[in-house]
């Protein structure tokens, strides 16, 4: 066959993504990310990240988005000799840079004239590619390839992407998903399938089930918020900086709009609209503010429901309640008076799978505080902090963090339907989209459990030529 995909990462579990198209005797990768938990072992440890497959013929890297399991391997892409363009969205092409900065600082060099040349080495690489505009990546008598970049509603620049392949005579479409958005996700329009497809490769992070609604998901947040806030605790929300950070603040600026001073006297509980109008929301992320900026630098790429609101003066990322803490120093005091003080608070901290960042040190002063609440919207991979919290937490366990064991007496609580992820409905919604179906469906990106389980529902809609790369 002279097109054909091949795997090499996002294959046993959620994290990693990199796969590649051979087109003849070229090829690109679409993505080149970190595996992350439990799955830093299958292809990369922390002290061996090194690209351990050829590249010499790889034309193209082509980026769905910016979270660092799609591109944090990058730096050692390019460490390997890769020469060739990093094409991506428009957004994402502004968003790189500083993902890759910080996942240097923290896992490469703090070395600020290495990570300066590392940098201006990817900017200059960078091609911003329109959405739903073709770009021709090669064209010669090895055979032709262009790709096309769809949004894809997960975050902020994020895109599925369509590849029309030449070789040999031999054509084909092909659509590699990235991460699919759910549908009526706040900011982001949601993602539409292609017209066509030969060959699909599809995430199945979350292909076992479903997202609550928006509206379910939306009052469940509001519950859990007052009740912890009740007793004069502090929420917090570990919180991946791009994407989850941004929706959480546009919900929660709606519910102080609507349940705080903007609501109806004669049909509020006093109590429940003091805790709203007097609630402080933190967001102790120099990335998650950064990223924040350039969300609001972006209105052009939100939905219509987002730009409505910004018509109206409201300002779902930057509102009165708002507080955005940059320096370590500052960051210090907060979980120091956070965990002494007896005022409500929503804290937002990365990371969001607990794995690392400010979050620790929050967690480390305030889960043996039973005041206090630990809040996850999004996916807990195995090995993370993150799942044993939610594992243990509720059965009054102990997660280690740093080396040491920490007791979990903070309620813990779980709103999943903020996941950035497409549900199973959605997947499948998505593959059958597609007016003329695919003669091969490639599952990757997910738990064993998830992807059997969105085989069993894409065979059960009459979805022929499906399997699961690295099963048996």
């Amino acid at each position: 066959m002279t097109i054909d995909i091949k795997h090499h990462g996002a294959v046993t579990g959620v994290t990693g993504s990199c796969h590649e198209l051979v087109v003849g005797n070229s090829g690109i990768l679409v993505d080149c990310g970190l595996f992350q938990g439990e799955e830093a072992g299958n292809g990369a440890t922390a002290s061996d990240l090194s690209i351990d497959f050829p590249i010499d013929h790889i034309r193209a890297l082509v980026v769905t988005h910016v979270h660092i399991d799609h591109v944090g391997r990058i730096p050692y892409l390019l460490a390997a000799g890769f020469e060739g363009p990093i094409i991506c969205s428009e957004p994402s092409a502004i968003m790189l840079p500083e993902i890759l900065e910080d996942a240097l600082k923290i896992g490469f060099t703090r070395n600020r004239s290495l990570i300066e040349r590392v940098l201006g080495l990817i900017r200059a690489r960078l091609v911003p590619v329109p959405y739903e505009q073709w770009h021709s990546v090669f064209d010669d008598d090895g055979g032709s390839l262009s790709v096309r970049l769809q949004r894809a509603g997960h975050i902020l620049g994020s895109a599925y992407v369509e590849c029309e392949a030449e070789s040999d005579g031999e054509f084909e479409r092909l659509v590699f998903s990235g991460d699919l958005g759910a549908p009526h996700a706040p900011l982001l329009p949601a993602p539409q399938p292609p017209e066509r497809a030969d060959r699909v490769v599809i995430e199945s992070t979350y292909g076992d089930r479903d997202h609550e609604s928006r509206e379910n998901r939306r009052y469940r947040l509001k519950s859990v918020l007052e009740h912890a806030l009740a007793d004069g605790g502090t929420v917090l929300i570990p919180a991946f900086s791009i994407g989850r950070t941004q929706e959480l603040l546009y919900e929660i600026e709606s519910l102080i709009a609507e349940f705080g001073k903007g609501s109806d006297p004669s049909g509020s509980d006093p109590t429940t609209t003091e805790i709203w109008n007097t609630l402080e929301i933190v967001v102790d992320s120099p990335l998650a503010a950064t990223f924040t900026r350039i969300y609001r630098d972006l209105k052009p790429f939100w939905d219509a429901e987002a730009t409505e609101l910004v018509s109206q003066g409201r300002h779902p990322l930057s509102f009165e309640q708002l507080t955005v803490i940059n320096s370590h120093d500052d960051h210090l005091n907060a979980v120091d008076y956070l965990a002494k003080s007896h005022r409500p608070c929503v804290v937002l901290a990365g990371s969001g799978m607990c794995a690392g960042g400010r979050v620790v040190n929050y967690l480390k002063a305030m889960l043996a505080d039973q005041r206090n609440d630990v809040l996850f919207v999004g996916y807990q991979a195995k090995g993370t902090p993150g799942r044993d919290i939610l594992t243990y937490g509720p059965r009054g366990g102990w997660v280690e963090l740093d080396g040491e064991r920490y007791d979990i007496r903070a309620q813990v609580h779980q709103v999943g339907g903020y996941s950035a992820h497409a549900g199973q409905s959605d997947l499948v919604r998505f593959v059958t989209g597609i007016e003329l179906p695919p003669s091969e469906i490639r599952i990757v990106h997910g738990d064993a459990s998830a992807k059997e389980s969105l085989k069993s529902q894409l065979h059960s809609v009459g979805l022929k030529g499906i399997m699961i790369p690295g099963l048996a």
